[in-house]
Formats: structure tokens, sequence, C-alpha cells
């Protein structure tokens, strides 16, 4: 009598083993934190408020940037880019594009001498925010190039993998 109740013991066992194995899986796909969310209604809604108060007075209303956004202006800095097709925000992926808005140019390439005219918004907007507002933004963006993003999304996280 007591073989089914081990074997019954056996199979809880497991189940939970591997449950907890797909849970756990080293080699399942992984999110950023951070990752946007460009198909979200209520993201888009208040990422494009966001957006017209904190951002487009630089880059544009209609994410166009500054002129001659490559070249140095005579006091050293960079002109806005542009958000949209033409620019190159799109080349970075989420947790990049978070981390250059949330703690400024200079934490990305290691700089802290590194001047720019973007403001660092650690303090004015929240992490949701900011998710908001990227997603607004590359909610703009043509599909070829959203899926761009979001292949390059996918190479990132395969490779941030132990």
């Amino acid at each position: 009598m007591k073989t089914p109740a081990v074997v019954i013991a056996l199979a809880g066992v497991a189940v939970v083993a591997t449950l907890a194995g797909i849970a756990f899986n080293p080699f399942a796909p992984r999110t950023t934190e951070h990752a946007l969310r460009p198909d979200d209604p209520k993201f888009l809604v208040a990422g494009g408020r966001i957006y017209m108060a904190q951002c487009a007075a630089c880059h544009g209303a209609r994410l166009e940037g500054q002129p001659e956004w490559r070249t140095r202006s005579a006091d050293g800095l960079l002109p806005a880019p542009p958000h949209d097709a033409s620019g190159h925000t799109w080349h970075h992926p989420d947790e990049t594009l978070f981390r250059i808005t949330k703690f400024g140019v200079a934490s990305i390439v290691g700089d802290t001498n590194y001047k720019t005219a973007m403001p660092v918004y650690e303090a004015t907007l929240s992490d949701g925010d900011i998710i908001a507002v990227l997603s607004w933004i590359k909610a703009q963006w043509p599909a070829a190039i959203r899926e761009k993003h979001d292949q390059m999304n996918a190479e990132t996280a395969k490779a941030s993998r132990p």
C-alpha cells in the first residue's frame, strides 16, 4: 500500500522540479528590466505627453532633432539628434536608451567629464516615465526599423546571458 503513496510523492517532486527548471532556465530568453512598450496605449499616451513637455524643445515635436546634429557647435556641444528613422536612437538597445535618459550620456561613454546639453532625468522622471517616453519614440518609427530594434534587443539579451 505504500508503493502508490511513494509513486505519487515522486511524481509530485518531478512536477515541481520540472516547473522549477522551466522557471529558472538559463537559456530562456531574458527580458530587460527596462523593456520598451511601443504597443501599450497607456505608455504611449503618457510618453507622448512627457516627450512634448521634456524633450520636444530640443529633439523636435516630430523627432527631427536639431540641424547639423553631428557637428559640435562653438561651445563644443553636439546639437540634439533626431529620434526619427534618420537618427541613431534606434541603433541602441532599450537598456542603453534608458541609461542615457536616466543617468546621462557620460554614464554610457564612461567619461564623467563628457560635455553634453542632454539633461540627466534621474531626479525629474520616474523609471516608468522614461520607459513611456522611449516607448512613444519607438512607436513613431517605421515597422522595419522597429523590427531591427527588436532583433538588436534580442541579440543583446542573448549576449548578456552567462
